[in-house]
């Protein structure tokens, strides 16, 4: 379920934003050679298929990845609730109570990796769609400490970061397509799109295995057009 974030929060998101740095041309396939283009906070609409088709294809490689080099949660507008309040509070079914320091209780959520509703933020995980890990490897080892922060943070896109249970998203951990997929199978062509969006959104790459696992999944699925604004 995907719910609109507050324009503050997308404002302070915006600030977190810091000029990409360069990438060398062997980084990138002959495909993506051919691609136009284009700059931060630019609007691109494409069908999904087709955005896959543009990710630039090249091996990962986790070497000097450390989750702590993605600051997270931080409460970027300063009104008292982080990143994981923020996007909580945006995704609940039913309205959760706010108290001092944002502490949050009672409340539902429905969770679409598992197909359940749940009551209550403390069975709640805050999953970053395209795992930290995942991103490290897909570009993200060469980005400013900002641009991992901000990454981390994402509350500009609400694909970005969505509430799900626990226990499904420490069964996902970093895994990408190619060995993890929801648990609730009429999700899965959501999730296959909104996870080449994310990708397209922060300008990541995607290695031949994880291409292949994406191809097959959107074979099942309409080729649904994809806006993003992009974040680099």
């Amino acid at each position: 379920m995907r719910f609109a974030r507050t324009a503050a929060a997308a404002a302070a998101f915006a600030a977190l934003l810091v000029p990409a740095s360069a990438h060398t041309a062997t980084a990138h396939s002959a495909a993506t050679a051919t691609r136009q283009v284009r700059a931060p906070g630019e609007t691109v609409t494409l069908p999904v298929r087709d955005a896959l088709a543009q990710l630039p294809v090249r091996q990962e490689d986790r070497t000097g990845y450390d989750r702590s080099k993605f600051k997270h949660w931080i409460d970027a507008d300063k009104d008292g609730c982080n990143t994981r309040a923020e996007v909580l509070k945006a995704e609940a079914v039913i309205a959760p109570e706010q108290g001092p320091r944002c502490a949050l209780s009672g409340g539902e959520w429905y969770s679409p990796y598992d197909d359940r509703y749940i009551s209550g933020p403390s069975g709640l995980d805050i999953d970053h769609l395209v795992p930290l890990a995942e991103a490290w490897d897909s570009g993200a080892f060469a980005w400013t400490a900002a641009e991992r922060e901000a990454y981390a943070n994402d509350l500009g896109d609400d694909r970005a970061l969505i509430a799900v249970s626990a226990a499904s998203n420490r069964s996902k951990a970093d895994q990408d397509p190619t060995t993890w997929l929801p648990l609730a199978v009429a999700y899965r062509c959501q999730y296959v799109t909104d996870w080449v969006a994310d990708k397209t959104r922060w300008g990541l790459s995607i290695d031949a295995a994880e291409q292949a696992a994406l191809s097959a999944e959107l074979d099942n699925c309409a080729d649904a057009p994809i806006t993003v604004v992009l974040a680099r």
